[in-house]
């Protein structure tokens, strides 16, 4: 804590289990990571089944990345949980002390009393976050102490479990990764097996992991950060305690995962009470909702905001003319291409209702969401997020989403590259007092350097050619979107625009 917090409530007494008494139930669930993503989302959901006697279980913590774990073993484990938003137009504030972690091991010093893990009876559950590579196959033995890898230490642990039970189906377990990585269970499945295969562990243990270790895929969608110094400050000030977890969070979660019978009967924090945790053997509807929906707006609109100078994603939601384009792109050229299951939950009112809960949460004035975060490899990003939506438009539609186009020309304009500096690429934009810089966090910023070479401001010929160039660049879009009618010219029209008249009177224009 800074020095001016501690003068600020100097008696202030640390979160514990002396001060906030709670229980300690039998250890069914494993968690590789200690993110706060991880702390407000699945064990935020464990604490509150274990609060309403939906569960009864608590969770062992494995820390790979250092030995230090006394940031959890200073509190007992608490740790809270601070709500604040915007939800269906009313302020949401809810603070939760969670105390579903029973103990935080570090791997690097206690590997063996994981592994002593793996013979609780009780265990039923493992649950990850690393990083988006942390699920790649790495070869390597799982005899070390510990592993390298996080599959590494997974496929451990569970050799010990099946040696420990002796490969009985009902001591199986259910693993739940939630990295950002698409069929993430699968993906973590296969770099299991593979190191079976190359550590030699048996047939035996191949056919149990096959039948009874069941490997979900999920998505976890919630914004979950650490609060500013301030912000903690205030935070503890409200609720009498100082907190070095205290985690911070939108009211919007959904925690959507792929299982079957099995799964849905041992996830016991998931049932009719929960519509935030859902169980279903069909997710895709979900991943596709997001990715489009949230996902896509996000990378059609950031460019455009960043332009016009502003920095959060909250700026834009305050901004008169932002704002408006922003809910106009979403509702009326978005969601209508959003494939639906025309059933209920998952039908086209789901998908209206989310895009709603969307711009709520875009709305939220707590969360310092930056727009140049969200820059980070925007062509990629456009390329697996909007492509799809473009198309599906025309499908439907039979014309130009004009609304997409700016955005896709806003996009363009931000790729402009102006220097690079030792292989770091910039762009700049005009601010209040002269030029901004801003970095170009993009693999294809290189080439847009050069093709922007190419540009003259005031030659719409040279701008239609440039347009014209990258959207029939088939490795960047994976199809040529040149092809699809007045696409090409609408967006060029825009892009000479951006560049003659300037972001602001473009986007009123296109929004009035």
């Amino acid at each position: 804590m800074t020095a001016e917090s501690i003068a600020a409530h100097p008696t202030m007494t640390k979160l514990t289990r002396s001060t906030n008494p709670a229980p300690i139930f039998p250890e069914k669930v494993l968690q590789f990571g200690t993110g706060v993503l991880l702390r407000g989302l699945p064990d935020y959901l464990i604490q509150k089944a274990n609060a309403e006697g939906r569960f009864e279980g608590s969770i062992v913590v494995v820390k790979s990345t250092d030995s230090q774990t006394n940031e959890f073993s200073d509190q007992d484990n608490l740790y809270t949980v601070a709500v604040r938003g915007v939800q269906q137009g009313q302020e949401v504030v809810e603070n939760t002390i969670v105390s579903a972690i029973s103990r935080v091991l570090a791997a690097q010093t206690q590997w063996s009393d994981v592994l002593k893990l793996a013979r609780n009876p009780k265990l039923q559950i493992i649950i990850s976050n690393t990083t988006e590579v942390g699920l790649n196959y790495v070869e390597e033995s799982i005899f070390q102490n510990p592993p390298q890898s996080f599959p590494a230490k997974l496929t451990s642990f569970l050799y010990e479990r099946f040696r420990s039970v002796g490969g009985s189906k009902a001591k199986g377990l259910i693993v739940i990764p939630t990295e950002l990585v698409t069929d993430n269970g699968l993906k973590l499945r296969d770099a299991v097996e593979q190191l079976a295969k190359f550590n030699e562990l048996g047939k035996l243990f191949t056919k149990w992991l096959k039948f009874h270790v069941r490997f979900c895929n999920s998505l976890v969608d919630r914004i979950v950060t650490r609060p500013t110094d301030e912000a903690k400050q205030t935070l503890e000030q409200e609720v009498g305690y100082e907190d070095d977890l205290l985690t911070f969070t939108e009211p919007y979660h959904l925690w959507a995962i792929e299982g079957d019978d099995r799964v849905k009967q041992t996830l016991t924090f998931a049932d009719g009470s929960t519509p935030q945790v859902i169980i279903d053997e069909d997710i895709n509807f979900y991943k596709e909702r997001k990715l489009r929906v949230l996902n896509g707006s996000h990378t059609l609109t950031m460019p455009l905001g960043y332009l016009l100078g502003l920095e959060t994603v909250a700026d834009e939601m305050t901004h008169p003319t932002m704002s408006k384009f922003i809910e106009s792109l979403m509702l009326n050229e978005i969601v209508p291409t959003v494939p639906d299951y025309g059933i209920p939950g998952m039908d086209k009112a789901a998908i209206s209702q989310f895009a709603h809960d969307v711009l709520d949460r875009f709305r939220n004035p707590y969360l310092d969401h930056l727009l140049l975060n969200i820059s980070l490899q925007e062509t990629a990003k456009m390329q697996a997020r909007n492509v799809a939506t473009i198309q599906r438009y025309y499908e439907q539609f039979n014309a130009v989403p004009k609304l997409t186009a700016l955005g896709f020309a806003a996009y363009l304009l931000f790729m402009k590259v102006v220097r690079e500096e030792k292989g770091q690429f910039f762009g700049e934009i005009a601010v209040k007092g002269g030029q901004l810089t801003y970095p170009i966090k993009d693999d294809k910023a290189g080439y847009f350097y050069g093709d922007w070479k190419t540009v003259k401001t005031n030659s719409p010929a040279t701008v239609q050619a440039f347009v014209k160039s990258v959207l029939s660049d088939v490795t960047l879009w994976q199809t040529d979107l040149t092809a699809l009618p007045g696409f090409s010219e609408a967006v060029a029209a825009d892009l000479n625009a951006l560049l003659t008249a300037g972001v602001e009177k473009t986007l009123e224009k296109a929004v009035s």
